[in-house]
């Protein structure tokens, strides 16, 4: 399927659109039993984009029901791992096939650029499916070492029916991320979506069955987290819940869990992740491009964000004026224009939220640099420029505190040991990046960091063969990489005397 060229060519496309709102369970949409809805509505404009359905506890018991029933049956669980792999697969294909309608969801419904949508979103999502399809029929289990008249078995098996809350910035990525380890493995899984943007998770639901995977494998189930999310957390026929999100809802699942069945619990939480450039970092444009993509990026909607760029004293002044210069070209447009690079922020909750920390930064004595006010508001949209403050200290909200916006706090620094010393300074563990031309101090830096993810001389790499997940109140557990799939098995020691 070719690409629309133009602005003009997505708008038209928008046009004839067809937008689902419902749940999906046991394979087929449906409404919420209560019947309420609650209004999606898109940050490009500010117009209503469809009616979706308010699932709660009802919708919840009977998913979790079908689950369960589907999981026992053996269709799936007991499936040939072969066979799920050539699903999987075909999955995989088919958001490729549609991947133009899923970029423009996902571009209507939480504002971010239609070029990333397509490119990174949707790409990365059927990349994160097919490989977890393709790993499957190649992970072995073990034996372990006995005497000769014993045998000893180690394998593994589907944990059963998991849960899977999923954040708003990144809707459809952050959900194969899950679903990818979850399904192949042989589990039934309840994916809710946030409800500032389920659109791609329930129209993918869909796509699963289309794949072949059987009808009640996976359910899509839109609502509100203190409703349908509380009550998947609480159920006493979930497995497993995963979730990626704010690090308070994280730590309220746990008590769920703790209150109902003692059901795992995988986190992916908040993140304030600093990003140290030192006086000998070997080239300092790069350095500064980095950094404006490590806050503009999603309109800075990302948990790995650079939000706190550590500058050791000698470069600071040179590093933060490349920065402001960078920035200029992450200024936010109309995010159906294939050229923009930073759209709407996701509503304006999350608007009003970022404007609050600005106004805190300037209150609390930091240096506003760059940007920080609220920009096209003429179109009904939610935008607000990059922002930069410099004269920072850690202890400052906007340095201590994660905002989920394009806001850059810039911290000083004097050597190594007062680098590391602020980059640990935080609840947080989940990323921090390092530039240096001294590889010595970049393994020392790297080491002694309380990160689950640290980059040398660039930042955000990696791909699906690296784990993804942090230290400390940024979670537990990873996503990506082999290590993904011990979240969604159990492992069972079988021991045989001959």
């Amino acid at each position: 399927m070719s690409t629309p060229k133009t602005r003009s060519d997505w708008e038209n496309l928008a046009v004839s659109l067809a937008i689902n709102g419902k749940a999906f369970i046991n394979g087929e949409y449906r409404d919420a039993s209560s019947g309420n809805t609650f209004d999606c509505i898109s940050p490009i404009d500010g117009r209503l984009l469809a009616p979706v359905a308010s699932c709660d506890l009802m919708d919840a018991n009977i998913a979790v029901a079908n689950a369960r029933e589907v999981f026992d049956s053996g269709v799936w669980s007991k499936a040939a791992p072969v066979k799920r792999k050539q699903v999987m697969i075909r999955f995989a294909e088919l958001l490729e096939e549609n991947a133009n309608e899923l970029a423009l969801l996902e571009t209507l419904d939480m504002g971010k650029p239609i070029r990333f949508s397509k490119a990174v979103d949707v790409a990365g999502a059927a990349r994160a499916i097919r490989w977890s399809g393709e790993a499957i029929d190649k992970l072995y289990d073990e034996l372990a070492p006995t005497a000769h008249n014993e045998i000893g078995m180690i394998t593994r098996e589907p944990v059963g029916v998991v849960a899977a809350i999923v954040p708003w910035n990144f809707p459809l990525l952050m959900a194969c991320w899950k679903l990818g380890p979850a399904l192949v493995t042989g589990n039934s899984v309840i994916l809710k979506p946030s409800e500032k943007s389920p659109l791609t998770a329930i129209r993918i639901a869909e796509l699963a069955v289309q794949a072949g995977i059987p009808k009640g494998v996976l359910n899509v189930l839109p609502g509100y987290g203190h409703t349908v999310g509380k009550a998947l957390a609480l159920h006493m026929d979930v497995d497993t819940l995963v979730f990626t999100g704010s690090t308070k809802i994280a730590k309220q699942l746990m008590i769920y869990a703790g209150e109902s069945n003692m059901k795992r619990v995988w986190l992916e939480a908040g993140g304030k992740s600093p990003n140290i450039v030192f006086n000998d970092a070997p080239d300092l444009k790069a350095a500064a491009v980095a950094a404006a993509e490590a806050i503009g990026f999603n309109q800075g909607e990302v948990c790995t964000a650079g939000s706190r760029l550590l500058v050791e004293s000698g470069v600071k002044d040179e590093l933060v004026g490349l920065i402001a210069e960078e920035l200029a070209s992450w200024q936010p447009g109309h995010p159906l224009e294939p050229t923009t690079v930073s759209g709407a922020v996701v509503d304006k909750q999350q608007l009003d939220t970022i404007l609050s920390y600005i106004k805190a930064g300037q209150n609390e004595g930091a240096s506003l640099v760059y940007g920080g006010q609220q920009v096209l508001a003429e179109t009904g949209g939610v935008y607000v420029q990059p922002t930069v403050f410099s004269n920072v200290k850690n202890q400052m909200k906007i340095a201590s505190e994660e905002i989920f916006g394009p806001v850059l706090s810039v911290i000083e620094f004097n050597g190594m040991e007062e680098a590391i010393a602020i980059a640990n300074d935080t609840i947080y563990g989940l990323a921090a990046g390092v530039w240096t031309a001294d590889i010595s101090k970049a393994h020392k830096t790297a080491k002694a960091l309380r990160s689950g993810m640290v980059w040398i001389n660039h930042y955000d790499g990696g791909d699906m063969t690296a784990p993804f997940g942090g230290y400390k109140q940024s979670g537990n557990g990873r996503d990506k990489s082999l290590h993904s799939f011990d979240k969604y098995t159990e492992i069972k020691a079988t021991w045989i005397v001959l």
